[in-house]
């Protein structure tokens, strides 16, 4: 996106590159000896071959330098170049119709030989773009001669690939959390982290991949919406972190402000406008936070606006580098902190488990909130549920215990019986049994009967005879 228009300004300036109040749209053919073109009259603003075929003419100059030199062509558009009459290639196949029309790359080079250079040179190129799908307003990102090749950006390229990779990695790790917490903080950092990372793979895909231009568009609105996305879930955490209360209502000023930043013109400054609304929604909430001396909102506060200061300082690199390492920025120190908490509540769990394995009076019960002790008395029944158990209390609470059935019914003293394969029940809360056919039910003090197995009726039987002794 914004390397595109950086592209186009950098061809712009460039010694003997031909701008585009140097450029004139014509009638023109293909001829026996090259295209034949008439009534050539300056471009009026931008160059658009939307929906039409178009024909450009222009007189250029070779470029200083003794280096190879190529015409560059940048945009939603098949097209054609020669230089002094002889072609120097074909992008696509421009034509006049959507049918006649191939759809070439998004961005094509046409070298040009030293012979091809004349005292005074024209350059025609023919366009067409049919399959583009959404129109734009500023099609073509860049048309000019220069050396060949163009200078690359590697760092930049570089730290984008790292901040992709460093994103999904997050976005991993949160989700990993959220498995094992199924705190909804973890989820919202998770799809924040995601969707960053996906927008840097699309941010880089021109790099990587010579695509044809209809994707180009498709591209874009993904880019936009990732932004609108992730805008939205830096509202909802810094809301649910800092203004809980009004968390709702955040998000719906940024659905109205992410909806209107549509109507700003090119995708670059929809993308931009998107991600401010995010950035200042949140900014607002953490400035309110700073004010009521909220833990942790100063530095919330300062983050955001580092970044928008870094947006206004470059916005150039705003969306296609500042972006991601904002959210990079953003993510793995929140990542980082939440595996030493986890790692803490893991360490003070086992200390609770090992101190209550001195309190043969109550069952320690390892549940994704954390540890809680229960008294034996209390439980009225061990229901087995996979790699979990349910425990039904004696007042009505049902609370799962990360064990499994077979490991308790060791474990439980002798109060404890097993009475189906997935049921253990606890004898002091027993009223009695019933037959139902060959099996049976066993009645509880409290809660609903507890089913028997066939096979472990009689050992029922005499466990409640010998109690009743």
């Amino acid at each position: 996106m914004v390397r595109a228009l950086l592209l186009a300004l950098f061809l712009i300036w460039l010694p003997g590159v031909a701008g585009a109040q140097d450029w004139e749209v014509c009638r023109g053919a293909n001829g026996a000896s090259g295209p034949v073109l008439s009534d050539c009259r300056p471009v009026e603003g931008v160059i658009d071959p939307q929906r039409r075929e178009l024909w450009l003419r222009a007189a250029v100059d070779r470029p200083a330098g003794e280096g190879p030199q190529a015409f560059y062509v940048g945009g939603i558009a098949s097209s054609e170049v020669w230089l002094n009459g002889r072609k120097l290639g074909a992008n696509g196949r421009p034509g006049a119709t959507a049918q006649a029309e191939v759809p070439g790359r998004y961005q094509a080079v046409f070298p040009i030989g030293d012979g091809a250079w004349r005292a005074d040179n024209e350059l025609v190129v023919r366009m067409s773009s049919f399959h583009g799908g959404l129109r734009l307003d500023s099609p073509i990102a860049g048309l000019g001669v220069h050396a060949y090749p163009l200078p690359s950006r590697p760092v930049a390229l570089a730290a984008t690939f790292a901040a992709a990779g460093a994103l999904l990695a997050a976005s991993f790790g949160f989700g990993v959390i959220h498995a094992l917490r199924r705190t909804g903080s973890s989820l919202t950092l998770a799809a924040m982290a995601g969707v960053s990372g996906l927008q840097a793979i699309l941010e880089t895909m021109r790099t990587l991949v010579p695509y044809a231009y209809p994707v180009h568009v498709w591209r874009l609105v993904g880019i936009w919406g990732l932004t609108a996305v992730f805008a939205l879930l830096l509202v909802s955490y810094v809301g649910s972190r800092f203004q809980p209360r009004a968390r709702r209502a955040m998000i719906g000023i940024a659905v109205v402000g992410i909806a209107l930043s549509g109507l700003a013109p090119g995708f670059d400054l929809k993308t931009i406008a998107a991600l401010a609304v995010g950035v200042g929604l949140s900014a607002v909430a953490a400035g309110v936070a700073v004010w009521r001396r909220q833990k942790g909102a100063r530095l919330t506060l300062a983050y955001l606006a580092v970044f928008a200061a870094v947006g206004l300082m470059f916005p150039e690199g705003l969306v296609d580098l500042s972006y991601f390492l904002f959210a990079a920025g953003l993510v793995l120190p929140l990542l980082m902190a939440e595996v030493v908490r986890l790692g803490r509540d893991d360490q003070e769990r086992e200390i609770a488990l090992t101190r209550a394995a001195a309190r043969p009076n109550c069952l320690t019960v390892a549940s994704a909130r954390g540890v809680l002790r229960v008294p034996l008395a209390e439980i009225v029944a061990v229901v087995g549920a996979d790699d979990y158990v349910e425990l039904r209390l004696a007042d009505g609470r049902r609370l799962l215990h990360a064990a499994r059935l077979d490991r308790l019914e060791t474990e439980l003293p002798g109060g404890f019986l097993r009475v189906h394969r997935s049921v253990i029940a606890n004898l002091a809360h027993v009223q009695g049994y019933e037959r139902d056919g060959g099996r049976g039910r066993l009645l509880m003090g409290e809660g609903a009967p507890l089913p028997i197995s066939r096979n472990r009726l009689p050992a029922v039987r005499d466990a409640l005879e010998g109690a009743a002794l």
